[in-house]
């Protein structure tokens, strides 16, 4: 079976999740990354555990997929990161939920900071290009453009910060992941150290990449494999940040044999 179908509302769907399991947080000698539906992601590199935007409980809109998993399954997070502030990367009760195991929380400073008074949780705040080290994993933290509530006078109660918004570029084991993150497309972006994987947002919106851009992203960096992300998972047939369409991708990507389209919660081993 494909992992993903058109449904009956015409939006490319995600197929049947695959649960995680203990064994999934374990050293499995091997770098495995993990689509954990929306703009989630996990990766296991020889056990240690980095978890970026998790969403598993407290979503705000219809969804089309199972979770990949309750959020008292989770086993261990050694680094939780979360790229910007929106509902849909940033979940409150997953965090208070999976704190108890997890040993360290990074964001910007503005979330890190409401990390705090929300949620009771101590989180380190960043700024482009800041690095961390999680054992063998270096985490860089890429711009992204995606400061949508600048232009909207309901959101005008504070100054939306542009360096509030982040990819996240990781290194392990000598291989190179790159989390783009919900951002318009930069010019920074596209002169890279070209990674193994790309973490791909190609949402057709305004305030994401758009397809032709997704396109100069994919293209620009030839060998990498795209890990589809942020699409075939919320019950939103009319909004294009959630209704991507793999099969552009395909079309329209030199190498498209390169394309990764995996299940909620299914390994991708690099």
């Amino acid at each position: 079976m494909s992992n993903y179908f058109i449904n009956e509302k015409g939006q490319a769907q995600a197929a049947e999740t695959v649960k995680l399991t203990k064994k999934d947080f374990q050293n499995n000698h091997r770098i495995g990354i993990y689509w954990l539906g929306g703009g989630g992601a996990m990766i296991n590199s020889f056990g240690t555990i980095i978890m970026i935007d998790p969403v598993l409980k407290g979503f705000d809109m219809p969804l089309l997929i199972d979770m990949v998993a309750e959020t008292d399954e989770i086993e261990k997070i050694d680094g939780y990161f979360v790229s910007h502030v929106d509902n849909d990367h940033y979940s409150r009760p997953t965090l208070i939920d999976v704190a108890s195991v997890t040993k360290e929380v990074h964001a910007s400073h503005y979330v890190a900071s409401l990390m705090k008074d929300e949620c009771g949780v101590d989180a380190y705040g960043h700024t482009w290009w800041d690095e961390v080290n999680i054992d063998d994993v270096n985490v860089r933290f890429t711009p992204a453009d995606h400061n949508w509530q600048s232009e909207f006078e309901e959101y005008n109660y504070r100054v939306w910060e542009k360096e509030e918004y982040f990819g996240f570029y990781i290194t392990t084991q000598g291989k190179k992941i790159w989390y783009v993150g919900d951002s318009r497309l930069m010019e920074e972006q596209l002169h890279m150290d070209e990674p193994d994987v790309i973490l791909f947002d190609f949402a057709d919106n305004e305030y994401h990449i758009g397809l032709k851009n997704a396109y100069k992203l994919a293209n620009t960096y030839p060998n990498s494999k795209l890990i589809l992300v942020h699409w075939g998972t919320v019950d939103a047939p009319y909004m294009t940040p959630f209704n991507g369409n793999p099969d552009n991708v395909v079309k329209n990507v030199v190498n498209p044999e390169r394309v990764i389209i995996l299940k909620p919660g299914e390994e991708f081993v690099l």
